[in-house]
C-alpha cells in the first residue's frame, strides 16, 4: 500500500524538504483588503511583516477549500497512491481538521486519514518529517500514526509576542487568557496544550524580552531534564533574525546534547502573532523515533 503525505503550509517545510520526502504542501490563504495571497507563494516573509506594521488594514487567514483538497487527493490517486495521511494545523486553532474529516467520510477515490497535530509551525514540520521517514522505511499507516502519537505526547512549546492584540483580534485567545497581557510593556508568554485540545493559552508575563527568554529557557530545561531520548528543538521567529540568532546560540551553549534547529513564523501564523514573536518547540528527535520502527 502506497501512502502520500499532505500537510498545510503552516509547517513551513523548506521546498527542498518537501521535494526530498514527496510531501504535498497545500498553501493556506491570507485575505488582505481586496486581495488574497497564498502563504509564501504570493507574498514573501519580509514583505508580509513590513506591511503588517504599516498597513491600517489587518489581514485574516482561511484554510484551503474542500474542492481544492479534493483535486489534490484525486491527483495523488492518479499517481498510484492508495492512502493519504493529512497532518495539519491544530483543531484548537482552526476548524480545518473537522471539515477535512467530515469530507473524507464521503470521499471514495482514495482513503484519506486526517491527523490532528495539536500544534503548528516547527511542531507540524517535525511530524511531517517523522511520518515521511517512517513511510520511506516501509512502515504501514497504523504504525506511523502510533509514532505520531508518541511524538505529540513528548512535544512542548513556548512563545512570546510583543502584545496580544493580533491573537485577540483573530479569536485565537480567550478573553480570560488575554488579560495576562493587558499591561503595557509586557512580554506575554504562551503555550499550546498539545496533549489536550491544542488551544493557545497565556501562562506568564515578563517585563523584558531577555527575561521572557530566560523563563522560556527554564521551562524547556525542566521539561527535558529527565527524558531518556534525544531531543530536537526549533527556534523560530516573526521577522526577528537577530534575536533568533541569540536564542540559538544560548540554547546550543546551555544544552549541548540537544539538536537546535531554526525555522520561521510564516505569514499565515504571523496574522495571529504579529511581528516580533519568538518561539521554541521541542520533542523527541524524529530520526531517533523513526529508528525505533525500522522494519
Amino acid at each position: 500500500m502506497k501512502t502520500a503525505i499532505v500537510t498545510d503550509s503552516t509547517a513551513y517545510l523548506t521546498p527542498e524538504e518537501a521535494a526530498k520526502h514527496h510531501i504535498t504542501v497545500v498553501p493556506v490563504t491570507i485575505h488582505w483588503g481586496e486581495n488574497t495571497y497564498r502563504d509564501l507563494i504570493d507574498i514573501s516573509f519580509t514583505d508580509f511583516y513590513d506591511r503588517l506594521v504599516s498597513d491600517p488594514v489587518q489581514p485574516t487567514s482561511s484554510f484551503p477549500a474542500l474542492g481544492e483538497m479534493e483535486e489534490t487527493f484525486k491527483k495523488l490517486a492518479a499517481e498510484g497512491y492508495d492512502n493519504v495521511l493529512c497532518i495539519v494545523l491544530s483543531s484548537g486553532i482552526s476548524s480545518f481538521v473537522d471539515n477535512l474529516r467530515a469530507f473524507a467520510e464521503h470521499f471514495n477515490t482514495i482513503k484519506v486519514v486526517t491527523y490532528d497535530s495539536h500544534i503548528t509551525c516547527a511542531g507540524l514540520r517535525y511530524m511531517d518529517l517523522l511520518a515521511a521517514t517512517m513511510l520511506e522505511q516501509g512502515n504501514d499507516l497504523d504504525t506511523v500514526e502510533k509514532a505520531l502519537e508518541v511524538m505529540r505526547d513528548r512535544m512542548g512549546v513556548r512563545f512570546m509576542v510583543d502584545d496580544l492584540a493580533h491573537l485577540r483580534r483573530t479569536g485565537r485567545l480567550s478573553g480570560v487568557s488575554a488579560t495576562i497581557g493587558g499591561l503595557l510593556k509586557v512580554k506575554p508568554i504562551l503555550t499550546i496544550d498539545i496533549q489536550g485540545a491544542g488551544k493557545i493559552t497565556a501562562i506568564a508575563k515578563e517585563r523584558q524580552a531577555k527575561k521572557a527568554f530566560e523563563h522560556i529557557k527554564k521551562d524547556f530545561g525542566d521539561a527535558i531534564a529527565n527524558v531518556d531520548y534525544p531531543v530536537r528543538v526549533t527556534v523560530f521567529d516573526a521577522d526577528e533574525p537577530k534575536m533568533k540568532a541569540e536564542w540559538v546560540r544560548d540554547l546550543q551553549d546551555s544544552f549541548p546534547q540537544v539538536q537546535v534547529d531554526q525555522s520561521i513564523i510564516g505569514p499565515v501564523i504571523g496574522v495571529h502573532t504579529g511581528k516580533g514573536a519568538m518561539a521554541i518547540i521541542w520533542t523527541q528527535d524524529y530520526q531517533d523515533l523513526a529508528a525505533k520502527y525500522v522494519q
